[in-house]
């Protein structure tokens, strides 16, 4: 899969700016039949930076969200930025 049909959107609740600014993670909406590697490896390749680790949610609209994990190297910050989420 191509990283621009992996990831649809990012995410910018308030539970994902907390977790964001604590844990170094960011939150996507991803494709529903997108693998832990399909997301990692896209998120790698659109942004540039490092996952530690991907953890999915499939919520009750039935849409999926991966909560990724960012290196320490890569502020999570640094990329809500670039999106303009912040």
């Amino acid at each position: 899969m191509e990283p621009f049909e992996v990831i649809k959107n990012p995410l910018s609740t308030e539970k994902a700016v907390r977790l964001l600014e604590s844990e170094n993670k960011l939150l996507f909406v991803v494709d529903k039949k997108a693998s832990k590697a399909d997301i990692k490896d896209a998120v790698q390749k659109l942004f540039n930076v490092k996952v530690v680790s991907v953890r999915t949610l499939n919520d009750f609209e039935g849409k999926k969200r991966a909560y990724v994990k960012l290196s320490a190297e890569t502020p999570a910050i640094d990329v809500a930025t670039g999106l303009g989420l912040m």
